[in-house]
């Protein structure tokens, strides 16, 4: 899967606590089940000044109270804030008492089953607290230690657990993963630091997932990781409480699991002669050979290391596009017979599986020993950006046509889809697509991942397929996360990390019994721009944690400044285990808005600190000390340089943010649209043509307003007749990328707004030779409303990636003068 050549891919809250207000918190309509574990816990060791018979009594109280009414109670105490758990537990109580863990401390544990959470628990207090846990296989409280018990809980759902702390000991109960994820909460729950006399609060937690398939991917064909990294990675995911990995292993670029049958897959396939270097549209490659695969015993080693720390894996085998390793490796494989090389741009290529018989022997046979190596319920098959332009010229594949009456090639793509998944559903496995296999009739057990938007979702899921959530928009973590002039060049567009928490998996367009079919949601890392095990680590984190709550928190429960207050104190735990990952959250954060009382624009800023240490100045020279202090937002009348940075004690923490501003007639006025932008690219919204910054033209991030398909077709209303003589826009032109200059551009003028005057259409060559900045010489023109209609290109010609599709329209500032 590519994603990268067009924008729609990869190229291209709630009401919960709030700090010093409440130390109780549970999700609506979630009763607390004391088993018969738990009471004895209780009434044995935990509560050992309280009469058996009394604390029974209160059990059952609290138990009827809990089970007939929702309860959140408020009480001036510690916060959440001070506990920065990841995902926030549905319920969580703190209370007064504290529990030391000694140096010698015993981890019981209740079943052989549970065997491994000990030793892993144990471990992490080794590294991390220089502790001597003692283990014991024993279903009886320890006077003074944890207890690991394996119990199931009324009316939860798998995967669930409570946690119980008080001065005289811990307790964990649930099923095994519960108790993993238990184990997650604890460790999060601990100091930071090694000091002497480690402590946590007394706690109570119940918790649960909001869904069953929490997800994160990882590309390793356009850059390969050792299989250590790929367990490290893994490890990240378990500590967010993440059961699923997606392992994309084949591409046009690298194929990357050894296959005994094929042994040229990765010989051959497993190796390009070069590498795309720097941006996209430059078209520029190094000549170092680069690639690597994983053996097969490498792949049951990360395989069993996943199960212990309860994540499946769901391995992922390009068909029938993205194949290109493979064509280069079987030629015989393709429409055309080739020769073939393993592709060193990113993109999508046009050879595909020819879909003779021959091609289903091969991928049945590669199949069937992808089967052996992962035990899971799903096999991905990719299915996505299928060019059609072989099948098309194709004797062989015409014939299949023919022969299966199908009416053109999407339904051929269709039929290749349901002649695999037949194949492995008699595997017992069942087949998942990105939503392109959606085109031209659904297979008839296919789960479909919706990556182009939540449309493909929605319509799987009225269709009563399962469906995990995956739109560009929000889950693609190769795209910046903070401001692109301080970040590694990435993808393209901008997903921030709030964006990411903002995110809801289940669709407002369904109804109530179809909602049962979004199974959760997955992060996306696609990894042409991430060459290291470093760089991932970056991209991911701390995006990771943010889709980590939004697929296991309820959804009532989850506010991002809660959220990112928790983060804040989080941090300290990654860096202590060595993670690398992204400080854009420490950056100032800047909006643009019109200005309350003068022609033209304010900006505010903000910073996650507090705003008393942000300085800034005007004339383009960097901020220090002295510079200006921020005390509310700042009126930008005529053309600047704003540069600013949060500076304390001397020490600036994050990144500089220094922003042009070009200030015209249009600044900061009305603007309306008639079409919207795409949701993946939708900027600041209509407000982004006026806002006074002029988008980047080396690459499409933030910036840019991005239409797939529809016209530009804005009204500004310039609040009274006003002389003005040239119309100047910013378009983005990257063919290889789908993205298109406008066919034409016209601009009509109104005095008000109904009968519409054509001033100036500019059109072709002449638009053409303008490049990407399209200034228009009106004459001298006098009106209240300017509407500005750029033409989308329309499809994509043949011969051009991406033919057939839609082009891209991407936009920025209206400049009028």
């Amino acid at each position: 899967m590519t994603r990268f050549s067009h924008p729609t891919g990869r190229c291209a809250g709630g009401h919960g606590l709030r700090p010093g207000r409440s130390t109780i918190h549970r999700a609506p309509h979630t009763p607390v089940v004391f088993t018969a574990a738990v009471k004895e816990f209780y009434e044995s060791h935990l509560c050992p000044v309280v009469n058996a018979k009394i604390m029974r009594s209160v059990l059952t109280i609290m138990l009827i109270t809990f089970l007939i009414v929702p309860v959140t109670l408020s009480v001036e105490d510690d916060t959440m804030a001070t506990l920065p758990v990841i995902p926030r537990p549905a319920f969580l109580q703190v209370n007064k008492d504290t529990f030391e863990l000694g140096d010698h401390i015993s981890i019981r544990y209740s079943s052989p089953d549970l065997r491994f959470e000990a030793e892993y628990l144990k471990d992490y207090l080794q590294r991390m607290y220089h502790l001597a846990p003692r283990l014991e296989e024993s279903d009886k409280p320890p006077a003074s230690g944890i207890l690991l018990s394996l119990s199931t809980i009324p009316d939860r759902p798998a995967e669930g657990y409570s946690l119980h702390a008080d001065n005289n000991g811990i307790a964990i109960i649930g099923d095994r993963p519960g108790v993993f994820y238990g184990i997650q909460t604890l460790m999060q729950i601990l100091p930071a630091d090694d000091q002497k006399g480690l402590k946590i609060p007394s706690v109570d937690i119940t918790d649960y997932p909001r869904f069953p398939w929490r997800g994160m991917h990882l590309d390793v064909c356009r850059h390969f990781f050792p299989a250590e990294f790929v367990k490290r990675y893994i490890s990240l995911l378990a500590m967010y409480k993440m059961n699923t990995f997606h392992w994309h292993l084949t591409e046009d670029q690298g194929w990357r699991i050894e296959i005994k049958k094929y042994p040229r897959l990765t010989r051959v396939g497993a190796y390009r002669n070069g590498s795309m270097i720097g941006p996209y549209s430059a078209q520029k490659f190094d000549s170092v050979r680069y690639g690597g695969f994983y053996t097969q015993d490498e792949i049951r080693e990360v395989v069993a290391y996943a199960a212990k720390l309860h994540v499946t894996i769901v391995p992922e085998i390009e068909m029938p596009g993205h194949c290109l390793a493979a064509l280069a490796s079987y030629p015989e494989l393709s429409c055309t017979g080739g020769p073939f090389e393993v592709g060193k741009a990113w993109g999508v290529y046009d050879d595909v599986y020819c879909t003779k018989d021959e091609t289903f022997d091969f991928l049945q046979n590669v199949l069937s020993e992808v089967c052996d190596l992962f035990p899971g319920k799903y096999i991905h098959i990719g299915g996505d950006e299928v060019p059609k332009v072989r099948w098309k010229n194709c004797p062989r594949c015409q014939a299949t046509m023919r022969r299966e009456h199908l009416k053109d090639e999407n339904e051929l793509e269709s039929y290749f889809v349901r002649r695999i998944e037949k194949f492995l559903n008699s595997r017992g496995k069942q087949i998942i697509g990105w939503d392109e296999i959606l085109e031209g009739g659904l297979a008839p057990n296919a789960a479909v991942m919706s990556w182009r938007g939540t449309e493909g979702g929605i319509s799987a899921a009225k269709m009563k397929h399962h469906v995990i959530m995956t739109p560009g928009g929000y889950c693609y973590f190769d795209y910046y996360q903070g401001n692109p002039q301080s970040e590694p060049l990435a993808m393209g567009s901008y997903t921030p990390v709030e964006k990411v928490y903002s995110y809801e998996p289940v669709p407002a367009e369904l109804q109530p019994d179809e909602e049962q079919y979004i199974l959760g949601a997955q992060g996306n890392v696609w990894t042409e721009y991430i060459p290291t095990p470093e760089q991932v680590e970056y991209m991911a984190l701390p995006r990771m944690a943010a889709l980590a709550e939004v697929d296991w928190t309820p959804k009532d429960e989850r506010s991002y400044a809660d959220f990112r207050d928790r983060l804040l104190h989080h941090f300290t735990l990654l860096d202590r285990l060595g993670f690398h990952y992204s400080k854009a959250i420490f950056d100032l954060s800047m909006s643009v808005m019109r200005a309350r009382n003068n022609p033209g624009i304010e900006v505010a800023l903000s910073s996650v600190i507090d705003s008393s240490g942000i300085r800034y100045t005007i004339d383009g020279s960097e901020p220090a000390e002295s510079s200006f202090p921020y005390h509310g937002p700042i009126p930008v009348s005529g053309n600047l340089t704003l540069k600013c940075a949060f500076i304390r004690d001397h020490r600036r923490i994050g990144n500089v943010l220094t922003q042009h501003f070009v200030v015209s007639k249009s600044t900061g006025r009305n603007i309306t649209l008639k079409n919207q932008p795409h949701e993946n690219y939708p900027a600041s919204g209509a407000f982004t043509l006026v806002d006074g910054i002029r988008g980047d033209t080396t690459r499409f991030a933030r910036d840019w307003l991005g239409f797939w398909g529809p016209d530009l077709d804005a009204t500004i209303d310039l609040g009274s007749p006003t002389g003005f003589s040239t119309v100047t826009m910013d378009f983005f032109d990257a063919p290889e990328s789908w993205i298109y200059l406008p066919r034409s551009v016209q601009v009509f003028v109104s005095d008000d707004s109904l009968k519409w005057s054509s001033v100036k259409k500019i059109g072709g060559e002449d638009l053409r030779n303008l490049n990407r900045v399209v200034s228009l010489s009106l004459g001298r023109q006098t009106a209240r409303y300017v509407r500005v209609v750029a033409e989308n290109a329309g499809k994509i010609p043949v011969g051009s990636p991406g033919e057939g599709n839609a082009a891209w329209l991407f936009v920025d500032e209206i400049i009028i003068e």
